[in-house]
């Protein structure tokens, strides 16, 4: 064969040691030689041959047990182990090969088959090694290959999870502008018929001043209606009335308006709009969560806005992400109250601080919280889908992958978010001019 085979021959008798040598080494090979079984292990602790012929009459222990001993260690269990012996006793030769022996070679040797056995379990080595190396990269393969169809397929059911989340979105949006468009329609009869009644009252109520003028003492049954209803009161209320139902008609047109600015329609080409007002709508549309309620006091939101450009974005979209930051903050502070008692909530109000600014050439949108904050695992991972640290129905862990999608892919800017457990979180937008 080739000079790279070692085979360790384990043979007490000097004799058949120095046949076996020179066989072995005539023919190519190397050869080691031990004495006993116990040189044998010594010398496998050093090194690992390719083939060990092993003698099964032994000084100290005999070939079986260390046949059995070789076989039990993880280093050496896979060396083929060929026994030589005089003994042709069928007992003695399964004994052998149930201690994991491959072959028998009979003394007294006959040079030819010592050869061809020595050849052919050095050939099936080599073969067992390289099927052993196919196996192992088969299974490489294999657990790549799987790796790579479980990436895959969560990266479609990403996808179809987006896709189905973004169609409730634009869904909600038309039911939204929907809403809005139908509420219009009977607040512009109200308010405009709102301010004709102001007028008729008004008139109602100078004619009724000129009439006491004219006729300051009204007969008994007049005088007596008037106190019954208490007139100089009703007088005042009425005013006072049509005043808060134009306060109320007022703040409903705030809504609508909000409602057609949040819920607008994304054409295929980007829209100039004023950043500010995407936030203000948003802010409208939260107004209920933000308000004080029998758990929590009311979040202080505080407002400063540069004297930034129109952004050209679609406007819809970048709604949905003010969306979901601004009701994100508003989770999480949600969360940190029920962890914090009055005294700190006193000293440290709960807030929602917008900064817009101009810097480098694009706009930046800045919006924190003093919640309950995040860890950094957490932040590695909120922008993948699916991901969420929301109880079971609380959220999909969608909102922020959408979030990001909409930002980076959709307008060329960037999402950023810096956040500290127990501190709060700031998600940092920036969107070129």
């Amino acid at each position: 064969m080739t000079e790279q085979n070692l085979i360790l021959i384990v043979e007490s008798n000097a004799t058949d040691m120095c046949v076996l040598l020179e066989v072995l080494e005539t023919a190519g090979y190397e050869t080691l030689a031990a004495r006993s079984g116990e040189d044998a292990i010594t010398k496998l602790s050093e090194v690992v041959p390719d083939l060990i012929l092993l003698a099964v009459m032994l000084p100290g222990i005999d070939g079986f047990e260390t046949c059995y001993r070789i076989k039990s260690s993880e280093t050496t269990e896979e060396i083929p182990i060929m026994f030589i012996t005089a003994c042709t006793q069928p007992e003695n030769k399964v004994r052998g090969l149930t201690l994991g022996a491959v072959d028998y070679i009979t003394k007294p040797f006959q040079q030819a088959e010592v050869l061809a056995r020595v050849r052919t379990h050095l050939r099936l080595r080599q073969q067992t090694r390289q099927l052993k190396e196919l196996n192992e990269q088969l299974e490489q393969r294999v657990t790549e290959r799987t790796a790579q169809l479980s990436r895959s397929l969560d990266e479609l059911q990403a996808a179809q999870l987006q896709l189905i989340q973004q169609e409730k979105m634009s869904a909600l949006g038309q039911l939204v502008s929907g809403i809005g468009h139908e509420i219009n329609n009977p607040l512009n009869s109200i308010t405009g018929n709102l301010a004709h009644a102001q007028q008729y009252v008004q008139d109602l109520l100078n004619h009724l001043a000129l009439y006491h003028q004219v006729y300051p003492d009204p007969v008994a049954e007049i005088a007596q209606d008037a106190e019954a209803i208490d007139l100089p009161y009703l007088k005042t209320d009425l005013i006072h009335l049509l005043k808060t139902l134009q306060v109320a008609a007022d703040r409903i047109a705030h809504i609508s308006q909000s409602l057609r600015v949040f819920s607008r329609d994304d054409s295929e080409n980007e829209i100039a709009l004023q950043i500010q007002e995407g936030i203000d709508s948003t802010l409208l549309l939260l107004q209920h969560r933000l308000k004080a309620n029998s758990q929590r006091p009311a979040i202080q939101v505080t407002r400063n806005y540069a004297d930034i450009p129109p952004v050209p974005c679609y406007p819809g979209q970048l709604n949905q992400v003010f969306m979901n930051l601004l009701a994100n903050a508003i989770d999480a502070i949600d969360e940190s109250h029920r962890a914090k008692d009055p005294a700190e909530i006193a000293a440290n109000p709960h807030q929602i601080q917008i900064v817009t600014e101009l810097k480098a050439g694009r706009v930046v949108i800045r919006i924190r919280d003093n919640g309950i904050g995040m860890s950094q695992t957490v932040q590695q991972e909120m922008f993948k889908p699916t991901f969420t640290t929301k109880p079971v129905g609380k959220g999909t862990g969608l909102g922020l992958a959408i979030a990001y999608q909409i930002i980076v892919e959709k307008h060329g800017g960037s999402l950023i978010c810096n956040s500290a457990p127990g501190v709060g979180t700031e998600f940092t937008i920036k969107l070129p001019l």
